[in-house]
């Protein structure tokens, strides 16, 4: 197969789909390797580096995504990249459908193959393409959070952990999951007083067993939460329903009970924020102030950290590359629940259910496109169709 590994165009989008050693591992098991000029410079990866593991530099980007079978990236196709992508096209990346129609239906009109980080799924249930993202992106919540409370970015000018004699900062964290449990660490570290909320109360006594003091866990429901929303001077929104839009659980209303100055980071912004008056921002450009509180949307966080984030999220997603790419999207969906679970659409057809309901589009099982495993046997990979401009 021909993967491709594009730059990403995202603005402050810093990280890359593919590190050099996957490219070595694709070239060994006998694929072909296309990496966009400089994809990885934000990163610290030269082209030479690639080069060394087999890759071919292409310096075009149109050129990349008309030779390539399967696009292995970080973040979605940006609406400048939507005439490049081309009929049973697969794409593998973090998609977030359900927080953009836009998005979902021009990704249905270009009939890819939309195979998402977010959604792949263990027998377990954990989501291991989005925990490692979860981890990097809940500790820097806290970071950027307290750098929000600071008096010259409009917050209220209070210092987490406090000094002796001076009270600590009120972190609340919404959702007990890899974001909320990560920020909880950081902020407990910080000395900050954290109080962390969630419907399942088993993460609930988990966190209360192996968080220290300053960590206070609390059941959710609309009157605990405009309860501590009271004393909070940074909240955290950390709720994630797979491959669904994030619950708005903290209206407008609501946020007027926060203290002038106070600070939001809505980790949940990429699918749709969990507060009703966030918005997405970027790393440029990354707050502004709505009901006198200081708003952090920054839809690709751990993008700022890109060093740890590509090692971490390609640490992940290599196996599943090279599954692909050796079997094909179709027998290595009938082989692994994982890859099928990744599934959002295929060539036309939205076959994730929350992403139809979200949008009112047709829903097809994906077993009724997929076929059998003989019916997906091996396919020579041919000529790539020439890419619609």
């Amino acid at each position: 197969m021909i993967v491709g590994v594009p730059k990403e165009t995202k603005e402050n989008e810093y990280r890359v789909g593919l590190v050099p050693v996957g490219a070595e591992l694709l070239r060994q098991a006998g694929h072909t390797v296309l990496v966009e000029a400089d994809a990885g410079w934000g990163t610290s990866i030269a082209d030479d580096e690639y080069r060394a593991a087999g890759a071919e530099i292409v310096n075009d980007h149109a050129a990349l995504f008309e030779r390539a079978e399967m696009l292995v990236k970080v973040k979605e196709p940006l609406p400048e990249e939507y005439g490049l992508l081309r009929r049973g096209q697969v794409v593998f990346t973090y998609f977030h459908l359900a927080a953009s129609e836009m998005l979902t239906r021009a990704m249905i009109k270009s009939g890819i193959v939309a195979i998402a980080y977010e959604t792949i799924q263990t027998a377990s249930g954990t989501l291991p393409c989005l925990v490692p993202m979860s981890e990097v992106a809940g500790r820097m919540a806290i970071q950027e959070g307290a750098k929000c409370l600071e008096r010259p970015q409009q917050g209220r000018g209070i210092l987490l952990g406090g000094v002796p004699g001076v009270s600590p900062a009120n972190v609340l964290i919404l959702g007990a999951g890899v974001v909320g449990s990560n920020a909880a660490k950081v902020a407990a570290g910080f000395g900050a007083r954290v109080t962390v909320l969630d419907i399942d109360l088993a993460k609930l006594r988990y966190l209360d067993d192996v968080m220290p003091a300053n960590v206070t866990t609390l059941f959710s429901n609309p009157h605990n939460i405009r309860q501590a929303l009271r004393d909070a001077d940074l909240l955290i929104g950390a709720v994630l329903i797979r491959g669904a839009r994030a619950p708005v659980l903290v209206t407008r209303e609501m946020l007027r009970l926060m203290k002038p100055g106070a600070a939001v980071v809505d980790v949940a912004v990429d699918q749709g924020g969990c507060i009703e008056t966030i918005r997405p921002t970027t790393h440029r450009n990354p707050t502004y102030i709505e009901e006198g509180v200081v708003h952090y949307a920054v839809a690709n966080i751990p993008g700022a950290v890109a060093g740890t984030s590509t090692y971490a999220l390609t640490n992940v997603t290599l196996p599943y590359v090279l599954r692909l790419a050796s079997q094909g999207y179709r027998r290595a969906s009938l082989e692994s629940a994982e890859i099928a679970s990744g599934l959002n659409l295929i060539e036309g057809h939205v076959v994730f259910e929350d992403v139809a309901r979200q949008f009112g589009v047709p829903y097809v099982p994906p077993e009724r496109v997929l076929g059998t495993v003989e019916e997906s046997g091996p396919r020579s990979p041919g000529k790539a169709e020439p890419a619609r401009r």
